[in-house]
């Protein structure tokens, strides 16, 4: 395998932990690896709520982490809610001062709205629901104007080299898989590289989101947190697409409704706080109404009306797109994969278990998020781990260094996963591993997955994302409760044996998988 070696601080991913990460290390020279050009195929520039911050002064940092903690479940780590927290406004203002257009009252103040299991209105929005491409757009615009950052677009990380316990490289291959891997080593390794979402059929992650980077970081041997917690979005729109589209929950916000063909209010019945229930509550009322025929659909008429065209733009462009009128016309719902709140265990210096390998973003479990994150808390964690990331790779790196630009040539002989296999994987995880789950679909998953892996050993980026499948499943397995997001029809409450986050290394995930296929024999 040929070797490239660089002064340069490796960033994997290109959405917004990674770009404000390569901002906070400048002067230090870095290098970001970004599957596709800029501003494309990342869940931060799809994101559409915004970020939740305590920016009203009748609301409190404090405040906003008792609601963090309250959503997840009882599982959430208090001190880093706290500490994610209590920052929170001033990242709403740094991201102010690089020309994010956040939406401003007519007396300078922030646009704020509220959505589901926060106590106050404290979101902030772009454009209603173009929040992650506003952010995005402004950090990109930064990034490019940074001498010391250098983008390699076209291209994906898909193995971590390691060494007595610490990271020394990471395989880079061509993103359309064409090409044989380059090994880069450079003088760290950030991995930002997103959630995994896409590793369902039915998702509003982009299509390259499929649990790629954090089955890198566990078949290299680092520890996973929280695998088995993934968060369902309880309105992605049913209209036949992949990814799906996303209604926004600030419409919910904004009062829009959730009915049923029989025009019923179901949510009413199911919690006090109805549609602004947490998100894992809607996300299995709505199925429980999928499942029992009675096509769920967000009405926006009443209470929103025609200011939805101006209020939720993105969102009106996805109805049209589909046939639906907003404006006179409920939209058709269903629960799809949307975040993970599990990931790559990491510390509260976003350092993950093998040396010399930070994590943040989605990609990183914090313990911020628990068994529910708390809607708008994504884009924030990212953004506080990106910087205390970044101050952590400084600290480790000392004096500054000048690097030169990177240039990665291939060889045309790379192996592309089969796009059967790959499907077939996202079926198993929607009809196996998805809003509910028991025992018996848990293990059927565990011995697709074996198979589908052994069909595709020479697809490095297949073999990541059935790592963490694998993950996923065998996690929630072993958690033999339904907590949050993790709902187990075989054990429908909570235990106090498991309030607690969980953890599991590849190489459990494994032997669990392994016991599922010997009892098939």
């Amino acid at each position: 395998m040929n070797e490239v070696f660089t002064d340069r601080i490796v960033i994997v991913g290109a959405g917004l932990g990674a770009l404000y990460a390569a901002l906070k290390l400048a002067p230090h020279p870095v290098v970001v690896v970004s599957p596709e050009s800029l501003g494309k195929g990342t869940s931060s520039s799809w994101a559409q709520g915004g970020v939740a911050a305590a920016m009203d002064p009748a609301d409190s940092p404090k405040d906003h982490a008792r609601d963090t903690v309250n959503a997840g479940a009882g599982v959430v780590d208090a001190e880093v809610a706290e500490l994610v927290t209590q920052e929170a406004r001033d990242y709403i203002l740094d991201l102010t001062s690089m020309g994010t257009p956040f939406d401003r009252t007519k007396d300078g103040g922030y646009v704020l709205s509220r959505e589901a299991a926060h106590g106050f209105a404290r979101v902030v929005r772009v454009k209603g629901d173009q929040a992650g491409a506003g952010i995005m757009g402004a950090l990109i615009e930064q990034v490019r104007a940074t001498p010391s950052i250098q983008v390699l677009e076209g291209m994906m990380a898909v193995a971590l080299d390691v060494d007595a316990g610490r990271v020394t490289g990471i395989e880079i291959q061509d993103a359309d898989e064409d090409s044989a891997p380059v090994m880069l080593r450079g003088t760290g390794v950030l991995l930002a590289g997103g959630g995994s979402g896409g590793l369902y059929a039915l998702t509003t992650n982009p299509p390259r989101i499929r649990g790629q980077v954090i089955g890198m970081a566990a078949r290299a041997g680092a520890l996973i947190a929280d695998a088995e917690f993934v968060q369902f979005h309880p309105t992605a729109m049913d209209v036949g697409e992949d990814p799906a589209p996303l209604a926004t929950e600030a419409l919910r916000g904004e009062g829009a409704i959730l009915i049923n063909r029989h025009s019923e209010r179901f949510m009413q019945a199911v919690h006090p706080d109805a549609e602004l229930a947490p998100r894992d509550v809607v996300a299995r009322a709505i199925f429980a109404q999928v499942q029992a025929g009675n096509c769920p659909v967000l009405d926006t008429r009443k209470d929103i009306g025609a200011h939805i065209t101006d209020l939720f733009p993105s969102v009106v462009e996805h109805c049209v797109r589909n046939g639906i009128d907003p404006v006179n016309d409920p939209i058709p719902i269903a629960p799809a994969a949307h975040y993970h709140m599990g990931g790559v265990k990491t510390g509260t210096d976003g350092r993950a278990s093998l040396r010399g390998l930070w994590v943040c973003g989605e990609a990183s479990s914090t313990g911020l998020h628990g068994a529910n994150r708390l809607a708008s808390n994504g884009l924030l964690e990212a953004l506080v781990y990106a910087r205390i990331c970044a101050l952590s790779i400084a600290a480790d790196l000392g004096e500054v260094k000048i690097a030169n630009p990177i240039d990665i040539q291939f060889e045309t002989c790379g192996v592309r996963a089969d796009p059967k296999a790959v499907a077939e994987l996202r079926k198993t995880m929607t009809q196996f591993v998805g809003v509910v789950r028991d025992a018996e679909g848990l293990t059927t998953a565990l011995r697709k997955i074996a198979t589908l892996e052994a069909s595709q050993r020479d697809s490095a980026s297949f073999l990541n994302m059935c790592a963490t499948a694998t993950l996923i499943a065998a996690s929630a397995l072993v958690r033999q409760e339904s907590r949050g997001a993790h709902e187990r029809s075989d054990f429908p409450v909570a235990s106090e044996k498991f309030a607690q986050r969980s953890q599991m290394l590849f190489a459990e995930a494994l032997t669990i998988r392994a016991q599922a296929c010997e009892e098939k024999v």
